[in-house]
């Protein structure tokens, strides 16, 4: 299960990467962070109930984000504001 988490390290720091050479910084800054938490966990030696349990912490909470992002932050149109603004 290790393993794993380094083959998520690699695809992090390669979406990080191409999200650095396409000028978007926050988000490469964002990836850049989230390889150095799974590479770090991968050399933990943790119990495979344990990096599932990680894991499953992680999407919850990435899930959760990105509703609300999409819900409340994120600009719906061109002129438009965000739909909390919007129902206020």
């Amino acid at each position: 299960m290790d393993r794993m988490y380094r083959v998520l390290g690699f695809w992090t720091i390669v979406i990080a990467l191409m999200a650095f050479w396409g000028g978007l910084y926050p988000m490469s800054l964002i990836f850049f962070g989230l390889t150095a938490f799974f590479v770090a966990l991968s050399y933990m030696s943790l119990t495979e109930r344990t990096y599932l349990n990680i894991f499953f912490g992680f999407m919850f909470v990435s899930f959760v984000g990105f509703t609300y992002y999409t819900f409340f932050v994120m600009p719906v149109g061109p002129q438009e504001h965000a739909f909390l603004q919007m129902i206020l």
